[in-house]
Order: structure tokens, then C-alpha cells, then sequence
């Protein structure tokens, strides 16, 4: 709480992190507006787990994610965009 920075985070394909999510777990979820994408990085903020969306998946700036333990999706907004869209996790 004294403003230390305890890890710093960088990868391609993370371009203009924005909206960011904490899961139950620990896990980071990260939106890269630019980059059209949600990744998942470990506890840590060292290592991307993996690419949970896509431009292909309907990614259009995301903006906004939330992970739904009860249901296993995650939501996510999106940035002049009506659309929420909603990925179940397997």
C-alpha cells in the first residue's frame, strides 16, 4: 500500500491494457483495446495463461471484463459497441 510497484507486465499481444479483472483465484484478466483481445495471466503478473478472445471471437475495443465464477463466463464490454459478450470457459 506504499506504492511499490511489485511486477511489471509486458507482451505483444497486449496492446492498450485497459479494463482489468481479479478472478476468486488470483488470476489477472487484462482487455487489450487495441490489440482486440482478453488474456489471462497468472497470480504473479509474469506470464500470460492464455488468450480467452479475439477480434475472431467478436472483440471489437474491449473495454470492461468481469469473470462469473457461478457461471464460468467471462463478460466483457466493449467501446462503441451496444454489444456485451458473454464467453463460457471450459
Amino acid at each position: 500500500m506504499d506504492g511499490t510497484v511489485m511486477s511489471i507486465f509486458t507482451d505483444t499481444e497486449l496492446q492498450g491494457p485497459y479494463g482489468i479483472n481479479v478472478t476468486p483465484a488470483g488470476q489477472v484478466l487484462v482487455c487489450g483495446e487495441i490489440s482486440n483481445t482478453v488474456i489471462q495471466v497468472d497470480r504473479e503478473v509474469k506470464k500470460r495463461i492464455a488468450t480467452l478472445a479475439t477480434q475472431k471471437d467478436g472483440l471489437q475495443m474491449p473495454r470492461s471484463v468481469f469473470y462469473n465464477q457461478k457461471s464460468g463466463s467471462v463478460i466483457v464490454g466493449q467501446c462503441n459497441n451496444e454489444n456485451i459478450l458473454v464467453f463460457i470457459l471450459k
